[in-house]
């Protein structure tokens, strides 16, 4: 029996480690796992979610650090615009949501790290220049 990740998404214990350096954002290339294209898929959906008060998705804010499916589970790993966000709940709930609306995904675990802390350079250059960044 696999074990499955039973932290609640909202006590910011994610490792640093599952995410990238700041200054890398993984592309569909660097995808781990054996199903690239659902990985792919599932970064798709995530883009459906956005943040409330920014009012953009969290795929072009920076906050999508890693996904990884594998055997119908997507792992998503993703932060916030700050820990005291007060829309983490909502974005968090989205995201597993929407990853689990992917064909091959059976469930998502969503996974809040805090390192690397997000910035604005996270945000997608076109984004950031829309935005007057």
């Amino acid at each position: 029996m696999e074990s499955k990740d039973t932290r609640d998404p909202m006590d910011g214990m994610g490792s640093a480690d599952d995410a990238p350096p700041a200054d890398e954002t993984p592309s569909a290339d660097q995808a781990s796992g054996e199903t690239p294209e659902i990985e792919e898929k599932v970064r798709t959906a995530l883009r459906s979610v956005t943040d409330p008060e920014l009012g953009i998705n969290i795929v072009d804010l920076g906050l999508v650090y890693d996904v990884e499916v594998e055997e119908g589970e997507a792992k998503v790993t993703m932060t916030l615009t700050s820990p005291g966000c007060p829309a983490g709940g909502q974005i968090l709930g989205g995201a597993k949501d929407a990853a689990e609306t992917v064909d091959g995904v059976d469930e998502a675990v969503v996974s809040l790290v805090w390192k690397p802390f997000w910035t604005p350079e996270r945000i997608d250059p076109a984004v950031r220049a829309m935005m007057g960044f």
